[in-house]
């Protein structure tokens, strides 16, 4: 049986979740922690946090989410691109999981005891591609509210930036902004046909 790479993917990070969580001294050490990354070198922590959650319901929503959005650009990385579809898709993700983390680092270097982790930025990346190459199709909100892509990516847009700049939650917004943001930009770097095509979409929206 051949698995597809998001599946791949969603297999590694729930594997890498399970034995984190059974092993406290991983979870320390993989997570992101600005302060540790800037003192002790420890740059790993900026890709192995994104393959770590913190409970199993964020552990489902992220790889929930990137099951259904990573299937269609794994199939249209695969259409437009051949063979280097499934690289590229894999390169998109690692390095926005990355990418992500930049704005946290900047902000959080100095902070000993702020850690993050969590797939959000590489499944946000994902969502973004979808959304430039099907802007009109519904993404439904807490799985019952059906808004069209384009709409909702630009209120997540606004509501990660707004948050962002806040810190009463535990939730890294900055990782969701800067997530999105690269999707958005990789997407049209490797193919920038999809702005004209993403435009002409939405001028023929029709809501009702």
């Amino acid at each position: 049986m051949n698995l597809s790479i998001t599946t791949i993917l969603i297999i590694i990070t729930v594997a890498a979740s399970l034995f984190a969580w059974n092993k406290p001294e991983i979870l320390q050490r993989w997570m992101f922690n600005p302060y540790a990354v800037q003192t002790r070198r420890e740059y790993h922590r900026f890709l192995t946090s994104g393959f770590i959650h913190q409970d199993y319901l964020h552990l489902f929503f992220n790889m929930f989410t990137l099951y259904f959005f990573g299937s269609m650009i794994e199939q249209i990385y695969g259409y437009i691109f051949g063979d280097w579809g499934g690289v590229i898709y894999i390169v998109m993700y690692l390095v926005a999981i990355v990418v992500a983390d930049f704005s946290t680092y900047r902000k959080h270097k100095d902070h000993p005891n702020y850690n993050s982790l969590g797939a959000s930025g590489g499944v946000a990346a994902v969502v973004f591609s979808a959304i430039l190459y099907d802007p009109t199709n519904n993404i439904y909100l807490f799985a019952i509210i059906p808004i069209p892509g384009f709409i909702l990516g630009i209120l997540f847009l606004m509501y990660s930036f707004q948050r962002s700049k806040q810190t009463g939650d535990r939730i890294n917004h900055d990782a969701h902004l800067w997530g999105a943001l690269f999707g958005v930009a990789f997407t049209i770097l490797l193919n920038p046909e999809v702005v004209t095509r993403f435009i002409q979409e939405i001028m023929s929206f029709q809501p009702f």
